[in-house]
């Protein structure tokens, strides 16, 4: 099993940013894939940004420019910086990942931060 906790949610003005973090831990196991998705009242779950399963970046075209991933590989974390925040970046952010346990790949999900831009 792989435990992922997101923390850095939070209510922000529009145009301000906040910087979310998300850590994995469990026993002997390797990360495929880490990223963030989110979903709004109403809406399907989305893709955010992620690192793929080769390593590069994809980022929903409504946060491109915004939104910035990144990771630090030896603590087994994932960040999203987000920048010029709107109304509409309204939503739960849930960390994910794609992780290898004894051989098996599965998808895990973190229990998801809340982010609110409002004034």
């Amino acid at each position: 099993q792989v435990q992922l906790v997101e923390s850095g949610g939070g209510l922000v003005q529009p145009g301000g940013s906040l910087r979310l973090s998300c850590a994995a831990s469990g026993s002997r196991f390797s990360i495929v894939t880490m990223g963030w998705y989110r979903q709004a009242p109403g809406k399907q779950r989305e893709l955010v940004a992620d690192f793929t399963r080769g390593g590069s970046t994809d980022y929903a075209d409504s946060v491109k420019g915004r939104f910035t991933i990144s990771r630090d590989n030896a603590k087994n974390r994932v960040y999203l910086q987000m920048n010029s925040l709107k109304p509409e970046d309204t939503a739960v952010y849930y960390c994910n990942s794609r992780s290898v346990v004894a051989g098996w790949e599965a998808e895990y999900w973190g229990q998801g931060t809340q982010v609110t831009v409002s004034s």
